[in-house]
């Protein structure tokens, strides 16, 4: 049986798209994982996403990953999304050890006011150029770019 930290947390984040800018959000200095760095919203996978609700199919539950983008859209930064797509996926190894698995989605702002959670400190509406003014964690870098050059 694998080791604790052998299995991987699963993160979904979302690079929201509003009238040709991204969503960028710094993170608190206390994070684990790349403290105070700027990166987009997001958040990990919890069972409780699907395990209270009904099964949509004799075994399980669909849409979960758009479910839980969703929800922690909401909770780290107060707005709804809207025409959630897939964009790729990465890993890395945080720094206690536990790996970590990425799914990126693009999306669009739907409605309401960037209002922050606590494990927030800052956020900006970015164009592309403007994205080299600001600390990003090197892989949300490399999808924001990824997502602009996706809308060409």
């Amino acid at each position: 049986m694998p080791k604790p930290t052998e299995f991987h947390i699963v993160a979904i984040t979302a690079i929201i798209f509003k009238e040709g800018k991204v969503l960028i959000a710094k993170r608190s200095p206390e994070e684990i994982a790349y403290p105070g760095k700027w990166t987009v919203p997001g958040g990990k996978l919890d069972v409780n996403d699907y395990r209270r609700l009904p099964k949509d199919n004799l075994d399980g539950w669909h849409d979960v990953i758009e479910n839980t983008l969703k929800r922690e859209v909401a909770e780290e930064v107060a707005i709804k999304v809207k025409n959630i797509r897939y964009l790729t996926n990465s890993t890395f190894i945080r720094p206690d050890k536990h790996p970590v698995l990425v799914l990126p989605h693009t999306c669009q702002w739907a409605s309401g006011k960037v209002k922050l959670s606590k494990d927030l400190t800052d956020f900006a509406w970015i164009k592309r150029q403007e994205i080299r003014k600001y600390d990003l964690i090197d892989g949300a870098k490399n999808e924001i770019l990824r997502a602009f050059k996706n809308l060409v």
